[in-house]
């Protein structure tokens, strides 16, 4: 159903090169990625009282993380990317594989259209390649060279892109490079103090993918009324939302009400780093204030109109309201209840807030905090 070879050779080579550094200049940046991704594993831990599972409760172990962290370049990240969504989308792809079977021509029509699967994921690979400076990769395929308890997850730095940031910002770069380790080391936190959450978010995205509607006629008239939709062509009189991307609009009800739930999952995550990020900044990062404002412009700004109509279509607008969202809910739920009493979002599926408690904080602390501890 999908070339993932083909996917991976076309984002690789329509992915723009990165910044030019010598040599020894690259030796250097993976190095000191390196280190800071180390430090600032204490440095999250201390800040957000979260620890791996066996620390005694409330405190943050010394211990280092299992999971791997890894500098790549961008054709790094793409071979790793379509790596996890090859184990993420294998129930699906299987199922459709299942569904071509039955159809008179449907080996044929599947070599044709992997191809052009294949082409369409390496074109949004490249795009996606060249912005992204980090990430905890949750779904990354398993591996015999990593202990049971890395499995699932490692950290990946994008260093060109990082060096490409700092430039472009003119911040001191080793202050950028560890407030970047900081968010992200956050991300790896997450998932290994909260032992729950990686199958949490695995389990959503299986339903989401089980709702998916496999049938070619009905996906397409889905495909041809978001297009209708995303260039205005409307009925006279009919009403839609503009805000919406291209993955919202070929969703089933089902789907939508998975996503909001994901979505919340999310806001919180992304929050929570930049929450967390901003947070130790001022005691290890000296030019904290002016990077988070360079920054924040930077984010908000877009290059241009084509780089614009691709981030909405592809809902990266609303990627970027998750971070500015979940921060204000994290920094609102700290401001009110401290530290340990935010941490009662990590409690089970069940404490997570909703997509609207993310809106409105004041209703998660009513609902997990004062039902818990017995008020009205």
């Amino acid at each position: 159903m999908v070339d993932w070879n083909l996917a991976v050779s076309t984002a690789t080579r329509l992915v723009r090169p990165g910044p030019e550094v010598s040599r020894d200049e690259a030796r250097a940046i993976v190095a000191e990625l390196r280190r800071h991704a180390k430090s600032s594993e204490l440095h999250v831990r201390e800040f957000t009282r979260l620890a791996q599972p066996g620390a005694a409760d409330g405190a943050a172990d010394d211990a280092p993380h299992d999971t791997p962290v890894l500098v790549v370049d961008r054709p790094g990240w793409i071979k790793a990317n379509v790596a996890g969504f090859r184990a993420v989308l294998k129930p699906l792809l299987a199922k459709m594989e299942d569904r071509r079977a039955t159809v008179p021509g449907g080996a044929v029509l599947g070599a044709v259209g992997g191809k052009v699967t294949g082409v369409e994921l390496g074109m949004l690979l490249s795009f996606l390649a060249s912005r992204v400076l980090g990430q905890y990769e949750t779904f990354a395929p398993a591996s015999r060279d990593l202990p049971a308890a890395a499995q699932g997850g490692r950290l990946l730095l994008v260093a060109p892109n990082i060096v490409h940031v700092e430039r472009e910002l003119e911040v001191d770069p080793h202050d950028f490079r560890l407030w970047v380790c900081l968010h992200e080391e956050t991300h790896r936190t997450q998932f290994t103090a909260v032992p729950w959450l990686r199958d949490h978010i695995e389990g959503e995205i299986q339903s989401f993918l089980g709702e998916t509607d496999i049938d070619p006629g009905a996906l397409l008239e889905r495909l041809r009324e978001a297009a209708q939709s995303l260039a205005g062509a409307r009925p006279e009189g009919e009403e839609g939302d503009d805000g919406h991307s291209l993955v919202d609009l070929v969703q089933t009800p089902a789907q939508r009400e998975i996503l909001g739930r994901l979505t919340a999952v999310m806001s919180l995550l992304e929050g929570h780093a930049d929450f967390v990020m901003d947070g130790v900044g001022p005691d290890v990062v000296p030019s904290v204030a002016e990077i988070r404002e360079k920054f924040q412009k930077r984010r908000a700004s877009g290059a241009g109109r084509l780089d614009q109509a691709l981030r909405k279509l592809l809902g990266l607008d609303a990627k970027l309201r998750q971070y500015r969202d979940g921060e204000r809910f994290v920094r609102a739920v700290v401001e009110e209840v401290g530290m340990d009493g935010f941490n009662r979002v990590w409690t089970s599926p069940n404490t997570l807030p909703t997509k609207q408690e993310i809106a409105k904080p004041a209703d998660w602390i009513a609902r997990v905090h004062r039902k818990s501890d017995g008020a009205p």
